[in-house]
């Protein structure tokens, strides 16, 4: 698919509806959010390092989500019509980056807190958090994997193009550990808003995946029957085939066997 760009107009009209809806969502839940922490600054100082991690762990998973469904839209090259590839693919890993980073800081604040307070041990170690260890445990390697994602993106002339697609398969993995430790780790799972969130991630991923798979399936078919060669019936213009190593006899026709000279006679 070749790069076509969008006009002006397309371009414009993007643009207002995302500030209309960007608008839409600071407006309805903005003041609301403000007096809320307003009242617990002067109620409970001690919960906003709880608070702080659970925005910056929604804030990570959605910038995860947008890595791992940009990459799935670069395999499906549905955006090479509208964007350069190197800039998606520049976006793509800016992305992973980002929820790299935001995944550290909710941790980091989750040292701060004294809901649950976790040492730098239990923060770091797998499995070892007293609260939920094994969903936060779950959670803790896929903020590991998405680390070894990244850092295959700076070695990748050095590892060859093979081996950083089988690590970026590690995508799939982070994805749905950071989803399954955000549903039974995560305080607000239980809320419509957080459910929702999780459910149209889950299904953009999937359905996605699936769509890359089919058109994988397809183009392989395709490169197959290009590859097996037509046989076409042959004509009376085909050249007749010579064996390319048929012994030469040089000895007169009177010198060769009966056989080979009633062959010769014949014209053989």
């Amino acid at each position: 698919m070749k790069y076509r760009g969008l006009s002006p107009i397309q371009l414009g009209t993007i643009w207002v509806i995302f500030m209309v809806a960007v608008g839409a969502v600071v407006g309805a839940t903005g003041p609301r959010a403000v007096s809320a922490l307003a009242d617990l600054s002067q109620v409970a100082p001690s919960r906003l390092p709880w608070v702080a991690t659970r925005v910056v762990a929604f804030l990570s998973y959605f910038a995860i989500t947008g890595s791992v469904v940009y990459g799935l839209l670069l395999s499906t090259k549905i955006l090479d019509a509208i964007a350069h590839r190197p800039v998606s693919f520049s976006l793509h890993q800016d992305l992973a980056a980002i929820g790299f980073g935001l995944a550290g800081i909710h941790g980091a604040l989750l040292g701060l807190d004294a809901t649950v307070p976790l040492s730098l041990t239990e923060m770091l170690v797998p499995f070892a958090a007293p609260y939920r260890p094994l969903w936060v445990g779950v959670g803790q390697l896929a903020f590991y994997l998405v680390g070894v994602v990244i850092a295959s993106f700076y070695v990748r002339r050095r590892i060859g193009p093979r081996t950083w697609r089988l690590l970026h398969y590690l995508t799939f993995l982070t994805f749905v550990g950071a989803t399954v430790h955000g549903i039974m780790s995560g305080s607000d799972s239980g809320t419509a808003w957080a459910w929702w969130s999780y459910v149209g991630a889950t299904a953009m991923v999937v359905f996605l995946t699936g769509y890359r798979v089919v058109t994988g399936v397809q183009a392989s078919r395709q490169r197959a029957r290009r590859a097996v060669p037509v046989a076409r019936p042959a004509t009376r213009l085909d050249p007749v085939p010579v064996p390319a190593f048929a012994p030469l006899d040089l000895r007169a026709p009177h010198q060769r066997p009966a056989g080979r000279r009633d062959e010769a006679l014949r014209g053989g």
